[in-house]
């Protein structure tokens, strides 16, 4: 058995800061099958660096206190979540969550990802316009040794990091 307090929990942002409180639960309590990932946002703020998906793992989102706007798919359908609601993506499915500009109050939200605490690398893909190719197009996602992310051009091989 484990027991963590969100408040002993060390908060890990995001490697492109894109918010400031992010508290990896699942680290704390040791878990193995299942990611649990405690936010605060404020607005302007995300949950990640932008459009992506998991080829491994399908995340559910749990909204506790505000409202949180997720874009969806290759359109960017936009969907708002609000306290109390809940919403769910497939392994594959492109997604993006984040507190408007315009918010009038922060969002505390939970993020819940499974099978498996950890990503595989290999598996995540994000959805941004290539410089090269002067287009949306898919990239590899990959967390480089110095704790950055590179984003590589499945179509032209053009790689970066923000």
């Amino acid at each position: 058995m484990q027991k963590a307090a969100i408040d002993d929990v060390d908060v890990v942002a995001n490697p492109m800061g894109v918010h400031d409180v992010r508290k990896p639960v699942s680290k704390a309590l040791g878990t193995e099958h299942v990611a649990m990932n405690y936010f605060e946002l404020a607005p302007g703020e995300a949950f990640a660096g932008g459009l992506h998906t998991h080829g491994d793992q399908e995340e559910v989102f749990y909204v506790l206190s505000g409202v949180a706007t997720f874009e969806v798919g290759r359109d960017h359908e936009r969907v708002d979540v609000e306290a109390g609601e809940l919403i769910r993506f497939a392994p594959g499915e492109f997604q993006s969550g984040f507190v408007r500009e315009d918010a009038d109050e922060d969002v505390v939200a939970w993020a819940f990802g499974a099978p498996g605490a950890r990503h595989d690398w290999d598996q995540i893909e994000s959805l941004i316009e290539c410089r090269e190719c002067d287009a949306e197009r898919v990239h590899a996602t990959e967390l480089t040794d110095a704790g950055r992310f590179r984003f590589t051009c499945t179509e032209c091989g053009t790689s970066f990091s923000p």
